[in-house]
């Protein structure tokens, strides 16, 4: 499995080179886009990889007991999810 740091600097290095042939051309408009839709897949790249956490190495039950159940880790899931 990829690390984070690997995922992260790979979507990084893709919005660069891009928006570095927008800033050769001189074109901030695409140079803004870029910007706003960096951070926004940033945003759900991280959301991802958090959720890629949780299901590959689940939280310790209260008593200390590792989660191992599916059912466990989909109400993890559940609790991340839950709107607040």
């Amino acid at each position: 499995m990829r690390s984070r740091d690997r995922i992260l600097k790979s979507l990084e290095g893709v919005f660069r080179e891009a928006y570095t042939r927008a800033e050769a051309r001189d074109d901030t408009a695409t140079m803004e886009s870029l910007d706003l839709e960096y951070q926004r897949e940033q945003l759900r790249m991280e959301v991802l990889l958090d959720l890629r956490d949780l299901l590959a190495t689940p939280e310790p039950d209260p008593d200390g007991s590792p989660t191992t159940s599916l059912l466990d880790r989909a109400e993890a899931l559940r609790r991340i999810a839950r709107l607040r």
